[in-house]
């Protein structure tokens, strides 16, 4: 089910289900002719007085096909023969349908001209100009327009309107056609509730981990946000349209486009005067946009006012084993700083080290500092018993981009033993991840490599049992992916302990 609008290849589908239905079963010969775009064969049969509205099995008539394949000059010879241009298939398909899937301005004229209806919808409640708004067809939406169709109706079943469609699509062209129209920029598309549900909590006795979440009510801003389209949203805006419209969750269109990616509206919505700070979904445009790397975009909230030290109050609703951009639940209480060091960007944790960000605040929930974030903590938190990263299937970051995360964390600031709840520190964390030159980052900072946890372990004695953490064998093969950890701490713990 799409809570946005999406592309109906279901109209497409059955075009080619058509023709290959028509190719098994020829029909009348003027529909075949039609078929295959048989221009001469055509106008030979309209002479023969052929029947030019025939229908095959499913309602199309020849117009349909020469719509279909975009022959201007074969439309006009069935319309001058009696050719109905209003003619519907089964499903509710016009010639118009057609012309606007193909974008072709020039036959939705000539059908318009020759009274289509401009208000035929198809059994889905989409209109032609539902459709030449999604394909981005801004003279035939101009056309359909001047004659007399409904710029403001909805399909039923999410209540979403043409200037939706175009806006989502990224067709600023229709867009702005559409607003000359007078399309309501306020309307809303239907808000709904959502089940989210996964294979594993369909099983007996798991059902109280699915849960529900809001969906739909998004106006043709919020779309636009979502798409990336800057064009379309300036247009929007200075129709009118409110700058800090919010989906039903909280999320605002400036924390939508940062979600999304696209920085270019999001640095608009904010010229345009958006709330940096608006946090109703849970987490701020900033925290979103350190999630997307989104370096000028920080740096333009921050320019805008964007507090650096909000923290999350809730992560983003995703379907389980979800591959999209998320904020966990277990980073509730993350500042942004946290987030930038956590995946690592430096370049933005000095930008909001700059901006006053407060380097040290921890998660409240486990205590970690953004610098043990920056030093694996998350990941290393989260090892198999071989010692490798469970997260993101096993992979874990190259240690180079952890360095410049943690340099950026010291030369900030950051307090290099600070302990998590647990008692671990970042020597702890990059120990397990066997990331030696963090260590030695660490150590030369003035890090206690021999600090120990609640467990009462060092960073050398958590992983000097582990699989592979054995020292190398006398011919300096078989190497473990902790040996060389195992040797450095060893070295650094000799050398602090003389």
């Amino acid at each position: 089910m799409c809570s946005r609008p999406c592309d109906r290849v279901g109209l497409t589908l059955a075009f080619v289900l058509l023709t290959a239905a028509a190719a098994s079963a020829a029909g009348p010969p003027l529909l075949d002719a039609a078929r295959r775009d048989d221009a001469e064969r055509v106008a030979a049969l309209l002479n023969a007085h052929a029947d030019v509205n025939a229908r095959q099995a499913d309602g199309a008539t020849a117009l349909h096909w020469a719509a279909h394949h975009d022959d201007v000059a074969v439309a006009s010879m069935l319309l001058r023969a009696g050719a109905r241009a209003g003619a519907a298939d089964d499903s509710g398909v016009t010639p118009l349908f057609l012309a606007c899937m193909n974008r072709s301005s020039a036959m939705v004229m000539l059908l318009l001209n020759a009274k289509a209806d401009p208000n035929a919808a198809l059994a889905t409640g989409e209109t032609a100009l539902m459709t030449c708004a999604r394909t981005g067809d801004a003279p035939a939406v101009r056309a359909l327009v001047a004659h007399g169709a409904d710029v403001n109706r909805r399909e039923p079943q999410h209540s979403q309107s043409a200037l939706m469609w175009a806006a989502a699509g990224g067709h600023a062209e229709a867009v702005a056609a559409l607003l000359a129209a007078g399309a309501d920029v306020h309307a809303r598309s239907r808000a709904y509730s959502q089940t989210v549900t996964s294979e594993v909590t369909q099983r007996a006795g798991r059902e109280a981990l699915n849960y529900t979440v809001p969906r739909g009510g998004s106006t043709a801003l919020l779309f636009a946000a979502r798409s990336g389209d800057a064009t379309s949203a300036r247009l929007l805006i200075e129709a009118g349209a409110d700058v800090n419209d919010a989906l039903p969750n909280g999320m605002t269109a400036l924390v939508e486009a940062a979600h999304s990616g696209h920085e270019e509206v999001g640095i608009l919505l904010l010229e345009k005067g958006a709330d940096p700070n608006a946090r109703g979904v849970g987490y701020t445009a900033l925290h979103a946009a350190v999630l997307r790397s989104g370096l000028r975009l920080v740096q333009s909230l921050l320019a805008h006012g964007a507090d650096p030290n909000l923290r999350m109050t809730q992560g983003t609703p995703m379907r389980r084993n979800s591959e999209d951009f998320e904020l966990p639940a277990t980073l509730i209480g993350a500042t942004p700083y946290f987030l930038a060091a956590k995946f690592l960007e430096p370049d933005i944790m000095r930008a909001l080290a700059s901006a006053g960000a407060d380097v040290r605040l921890s998660l409240p929930s486990g205590g970690d500092t953004p610098l043990m974030a920056a030093a694996g903590m998350a990941a290393s938190a989260q090892t198999d018993r071989r010692g490798l990263s469970v997260l993101d299937g096993g992979k874990i970051e190259e240690e180079s981009r952890a360095v410049d995360a943690v340099a950026a964390a010291l030369a900030s600031g950051a307090d290099v033993n600070a302990s998590d709840k647990g008692g671990n520190t970042a020597v702890h964390a990059a120990a397990l991840l066997g990331y030696d030159r963090v260590i030695a980052q660490l150590a030369k900072a003035g890090a206690n490599v021999g600090a120990k946890n609640l467990q009462g372990q060092t960073a050398l004695m958590q992983i000097e049992g582990r699989p592979g953490a054995t020292l190398r064998s006398p011919d300096r093969t078989n190497r473990g992916p902790h040996e060389s950890t195992v040797e450095l701490l060893r070295a650094l713990s000799n050398r602090a302990n003389p």
